[in-house]
């Protein structure tokens, strides 16, 4: 787990505290999570925390109210003029952050931008067949097909000043991948609620107040210092003792003690997230295994086995501490599409051991996994308890746990075998998993985060109708004919849903949401 310097966080605490009483009345929140977002580029990663801070300062066309539900943003109304086109009509009097104007032209300049080179965000706009200004309060998207949840997928693309991307030489995206940097790293300008006031990345970073913000900010929140505390201990001691205000994910073994101090509680509820193990399927050898001249994984008798090994009764009882849903696909109760009667293939190591010798591994072989150890509840542990289980099938796991800031970069250059990842629908829709996870990967941000590509005709051709398709009935029928496929392909390795537990402090009143976006508008703190 990495741990926070010691000497940083006693930096942040005191100039917080600083701040705190400089600022004559301010009410100052001081939010502490175990990773850091990696950039305030808002189309550089798309990771729910990335999204969720950036998501204070920079806004989409179309939001979301406390309960999920679509609120106009800096659209005010959006009307379906064809199949394929969609209008929307945007807010006039919004400034940036930097005085100047929204129009129509940030608009498509940060529609384009979204699939420049370096871009974690194609997959959202990879449809779009062109972006048109009618005038510089109107615009319409017209996609390649019918795409009647085009607003919901439009939800996490946040809008850009094109004079100031412009000026700043920041009209490309920073590429995480390449560990790329621009202007748009450490300096923010958007429409959203608050302003990037300081970046320090690992270390910490200040929002302030927008004065001239266009919407209602219910909070009394002026100032939110957010820093990242990896050790889960620092990071609960930070808590308890009243250092800061918010925090999370609280550890699993945490949560009672948070909820039985006199200064705090523990805030739960369910996420729709969902983590998963994926396999390398395309390479014809694996990067990292002790088999050469060919790729186990390719074997769908391998991957069973894999899935069979992992014992998750035992990760959501002993790693979990109970706070987890074992699940059967790559989306939970609460996305539109789920379905609840598919199954998860039974744990079973003697049938696991059978199939890798079927397979042509009757001693099992070696091969790399790759984890971040500060982006999901437990993440390292699970990792650890799936190289347990797998060791007891003959597969020896090389683990490597890494920060976010190292672990992304890697995998997102496809720079595995083997991996764990988190994936929370952005827009509450098993489309969105399919076309970002289970699709074939092309260069357009189809498959964008099928790490492993996995490839499948049928499921391809089913997220297309799915996409287009209107009638809820035939829809679903579509997605669950998708997922029973990929099941029986064994394309990736479900694993559960998390929980959410926020510590937070008994003064502070907040919105939980079950994406795990923490927007600082809807945060009061008492006086």
């Amino acid at each position: 787990m990495t741990t926070f310097p010691r000497k940083a966080l006693r930096a942040f605490l005191g100039a917080s505290l600083i701040a705190a009483a400089c600022a004559a009345g301010a009410q100052t929140i001081r939010v502490a999570n175990q990773g850091d977002a990696l950039s305030m580029d808002p189309h550089s990663l798309n990771e729910s925390l990335q999204l969720s801070v950036t998501g204070n300062v920079y806004e989409p066309l179309v939001g979301r109210n406390k309960d999920l539900s679509l609120a106009p943003a800096l659209a005010t109304g959006w009307t379906q003029t064809s199949p394929t086109v969609w209008r929307f009509e945007l807010r006039r009097n919004v400034l940036f952050h930097d005085g100047s104007p929204f129009t129509a032209d940030d608009v498509l300049f940060s529609l384009a931008r979204t699939q420049a080179e370096g871009s974690d965000m194609k997959t959202y706009t990879n449809d779009f067949k062109e972006v048109r200004k009618i005038d510089d309060h109107t615009i319409e998207i017209e996609t390649t097909s019918p795409y009647p949840i085009l607003p919901d997928v439009l939800t996490l693309v946040y809008m850009m000043s094109r004079p100031w991307c412009e000026a700043n030489q920041a009209t490309v995206p920073v590429d995480r991948r390449k560990g790329v940097e621009n202007a748009a790293s450490f300096r923010a300008n958007g429409t959203g609620p608050f302003r990037l006031r300081e970046r320090q990345p690992g270390v910490r970073t200040v929002f302030t107040r927008n004065p001239q913000y266009w919407g209602a900010i219910e909070g009394n929140v002026s100032e939110v210092v957010f820093t990242p505390i990896g050790n889960d201990a620092t990071r609960v001691a930070a808590l308890l003792s009243g250092q800061v205000d918010v925090m999370e994910p609280v550890p699993v073994q945490d949560i009672e003690r948070v909820n039985t101090s006199p200064l705090t509680r523990a805030v739960t509820g369910p996420e729709l997230r969902t983590i998963f193990l994926g396999m390398d399927q395309k390479r014809d050898e694996l990067l990292y295994s002790s088999v050469k001249g060919k790729n186990p994984f390719k074997d769908k008798r391998v991957r069973q086995a894999f899935y069979q090994a992992i014992d998750i009764e035992g990760i959501r009882k002993n790693v979990m501490r109970g706070a987890s849903n074992p699940s059967a696909l790559l989306v939970g109760p609460g996305v539109n599409g789920f379905q609840p009667d598919i199954k998860r293939l039974p744990y079973d190591a003697d049938a696991a051991r059978k199939l890798l010798a079927e397979a042509g591994y009757p001693g099992g072989f070696e091969v790399g996994m790759n984890c971040p150890n500060d982006r999901y509840v437990n993440d390292a542990r699970i990792c650890q308890a799936v190289a347990a289980n797998l060791s007891r099938i003959g597969v020896k796991v090389r683990l490597q746990a890494e920060t976010k800031g190292t672990y992304f970069p890697k995998v997102l250059r496809r720079d595995t075998s083997f991996y764990l990842l988190g994936w929370m629908p952005a827009t509450y829709d098993a489309h969105n998993a399919m076309n970002a996870l289970m699709a074939c990967v092309d260069d357009k941000g189809t498959g964008q985060f099928n790490l492993g590509g996995y490839c499948n005709a049928k499921v391809d051709q089913l997220t297309r109708q799915v996409q287009s398709e209107t009638d809820k009935g035939r829809r679903d029928a579509m997605i669950r004919e998708a997922f029973e496929i990929h099941a029986a392909d064994v394309g990736h390795i479900p694993l559960h849903q998390q929980a959410l537990a926020w510590g937070v402090s008994r003064k502070v009143a907040l919105v939980q949401m079950a994406d795990n976006f923490m927007p600082f508008k809807w945060m009061s703190i008492a006086k």
